[in-house]
């Protein structure tokens, strides 16, 4: 099992961003919202995206760090073959903070593979 991140499993392109807000499920949390697109792919892949008034382009890159952290930390436990984007709003930045969105938003989502 690999927790890397690799460049494959990045959802890169505009047309590929838009398909998954417009065609994809959304789930939402306080403080962030993912959609969800099967890819038919034997990854997942994943964006993550920022409101438009959060902070300055060092809070942007921050934020991004710590989802991207979190997101290799749980990646395992996920089903595959979906594209993801992840929208964060402002607030919630801490690690924990973090940890617990992403495992609401997985599990409304119904992407664990073991269900817990």
């Amino acid at each position: 099992m690999s927790f890397r991140f690799r460049s494959a499993e990045r959802l890169k392109g505009r047309e590929e961003i838009r398909k998954a807000f417009a065609d994809g499920r959304k789930y939402s949390c306080n403080g962030a919202k993912l959609f969800v697109l099967q890819n038919g792919l034997p990854v997942n892949r994943i964006a993550f995206t920022f409101a438009r008034k959060y902070g300055n382009a060092v809070q942007r890159n921050r934020s991004r760090r710590l989802s991207r952290e979190v997101y290799r930390l749980l990646k395992a436990r996920l089903c595959s073959g979906f594209d993801l984007v992840l929208l964060v709003y402002p607030g919630k930045d801490t690690f924990n903070e973090r940890m617990e969105q992403l495992r609401t938003l997985f599990q409304k989502a119904d992407l664990f593979v073991d269900k817990t």
